[in-house]
C-alpha cells in the first residue's frame, strides 16, 4: 500500500513525527502522533464517541493546521523528502 505523504510537523526535533498520509485510493486518513495518555481527555472523547479497542486518540499540534488540510482538500502527493 502506497499512502500520499502530506507532511510532518516541521519544528518536531528530529524530524520524525506527528505526519499526515492519506490514502489515494480510498480516500482515508492516516495521523501520526503522540498517542493520548490523559485519563481526562480520554474520558471526554469517549463521551463524545467510544473508544473501541482498536482505536487509539493520537495528538497533532495546531502549527500541522495547513498540512492537514492539505491532505483533506487531496492536494498534491508531497514525496517523503518534503516537510
Amino acid at each position: 500500500m502506497a499512502l500520499a505523504f502530506y507532511g510532518k510537523d516541521p519544528n518536531n526535533p528530529g524530524n520524525n513525527c506527528p505526519a499526515v498520509f492519506r490514502d489515494p485510493v480510498t480516500g482515508d486518513f492516516f495521523f501520526q502522533g503522540a498517542t493520548v495518555t490523559d485519563p481526562e481527555i480520554l474520558a471526554w472523547v469517549n463521551d463524545k464517541s467510544p473508544i473501541l479497542d482498536s482505536e487509539s486518540v493520537v495528538r497533532l499540534p495546531a502549527r500541522m493546521i495547513e498540512i492537514i488540510m492539505e491532505a483533506c482538500r487531496g492536494g498534491l502527493q508531497r514525496t517523503p523528502g518534503d516537510v
